[in-house]
């Protein structure tokens, strides 16, 4: 009944669906934007808002993949991008634009001697592995179970323990160490191997908090790297920006060695970098400013500092200075409240909602007893990062979505700053409706 009614809702996005399978391997430009029966074929947004192919209005809680910190289409951000598309898409040289780029980014990220700019956060944590292996000498990365840092080689093992690392050679994972967020495990690791360039992590928790870490844990990280005089990589690709105006880290009170950045960073655009200490960084350095012997790292890239992405990124930065990732934060509270209180309207155990500041989460599993408001426990990481029963979660996904929602994957929202009061009341009137809809064939059971 459910899918009957999605497409009829949605049946010009099922037409073109279809027409994809022929186009895209999976039929799909993005593995997070595989949907079942289908996903949605967006045409447009602004602010908050976006409309599908259907004429359907949404609320928009996938925010460009946690990029639009201001919303769809801020007024500010479209009228530096069509001025400065006036002016060239691509210039043949160096911007003054991309020198108040990194200003801005140096005055708001603790650590940002030296800039480097990429074209997006898997370029980012590309080139910072690789400057930490020729900094240190040192062939091994440890890196933490279920932490995504991008698709490429260095990055895809442990990201996903059901990943039987498909095309990647023995030799690259021999050089990977994978292990929990357990600061004991860590400290013996690095006790006992003396060959470990640097630790990466995403510095609020695995899949951007789904499996959170406190502060303390990246306080303690920190202490524990620069006794063994091993890099510290933060991987703030989502959260720089976002949690605080210098990211994650900023608010631990934690300066990393490097400092990968994306998403937020554009405005919207493409767009990525590497921060971090000048003795590292000078690395990438040509003639004269190349300061080692061992040699320098090549690092180019059509794309990178574009003017376009600049001219976006120098705006977003800006009003992020000014308090915007705080609005964002306050209406991200109000949405985890108004989640949870719909949820504490159910007898039935298993659903819960969960975050902070601006990144909520959602969970639903009847078989797991967890209350509103709580982080389920006992979880494997991986099933921590799956949000619950995929059954329960995909027809709450479409539930939502005939309901007017659009949250990312069917269970995390990033919330903007043009995210309204008005909005997550209607959110919260969303999940009510989707949940009714879906209480016989779930039995969810109301009070």
């Amino acid at each position: 009944m459910l899918e009957a009614l999605y497409l009829a809702r949605f049946a010009h996005s099922a037409q073109l669906a279809v027409e994809a399978v022929a186009r895209f391997p999976g039929g799909v430009t993005h593995d997070g934007r595989t949907a079942i029966p289908f996903p949605l074929f967006i045409t447009q947004a602004t602010g908050a808002y976006k409309w599908d192919v259907d004429g359907n209005k949404l609320i928009d809680y996938w925010c460009g993949h946690g990029a639009l910190l201001l919303g769809h289409g801020h007024p500010t951000v479209i009228a530096a991008v069509q001025a400065q598309l006036e002016r060239g898409t691509h210039l043949g040289g160096e911007s003054p634009l991309a020198l108040r780029w990194a200003e801005l980014i140096q005055t708001l990220v603790p650590g940002a001697e030296r800039v480097r700019f990429t074209s997006s956060g898997t370029e980012a944590t590309m080139l910072a592995l690789r400057l930490a292996r020729a900094c240190t000498g040192r062939p091994k990365i440890v890196r933490f179970q279920g932490h995504f840092h991008g698709w490429h080689d260095m990055a895809t093992p442990g990201a996903d323990p059901d990943d039987p690392h498909a095309g990647l050679p023995a030799e690259l994972l021999g050089n990977i160490i994978t292990l929990p967020a357990d600061l004991d495990v860590v400290a013996d690791t690095l006790a006992h191997t003396n060959d470990v360039a640097a630790v990466i992590l995403e510095p609020t928790g695995a899949a951007y908090g789904t499996v959170p870490l406190p502060d303390s844990f990246l306080q303690n990280l920190r202490a524990l790297t620069s006794d063994r005089d091993v890099l510290l990589i933060c991987d703030e690709v989502v959260t720089g920006f976002r949690v605080s105006p210098g990211g994650a880290a900023a608010r631990a009170g934690v300066v990393a060695d490097l400092t990968c950045l994306a998403k937020i960073l554009a405005g919207g655009l493409p767009g990525g970098a590497v921060v971090g200490r000048e003795v590292l960084m000078r690395r990438l350095a040509t003639g004269e400013d190349a300061g080692d012997p061992r040699g320098r790292i090549r690092h180019q890239g059509t794309y990178n500092a574009n003017p376009l992405s600049a001219a976006a990124g120098v705006v977003c930065l800006e009003l992020v200075a000014a308090g915007a990732p705080a609005v964002a934060a306050e209406r991200g509270r109000e949405l985890l409240a108004a989640l949870n209180q719909v949820f504490l309207s159910y007898a039935t155990h298993g659903m819960t909602a969960y975050g902070e500041g601006s990144i909520v989460h959602l969970f639903a599993d009847p078989a797991v007893d967890v209350a509103p408001g709580q982080v389920p426990a006992g979880l494997t990481v991986n099933a921590l990062k799956r949000g619950g029963n995929p059954r329960l979660l995909n027809a709450l996904r479409l539930a939502m979505q005939l309901n007017g929602t659009d949250l990312m994957r069917g269970r995390s929202a990033f919330v903007s700053a043009a995210h309204t009061s008005a909005d997550v009341a209607a959110t919260a009137a969303a999940l009510a409706d989707a949940l009714g809809m879906l209480q016989l064939d779930f039995g969810l059971r109301k009070i």
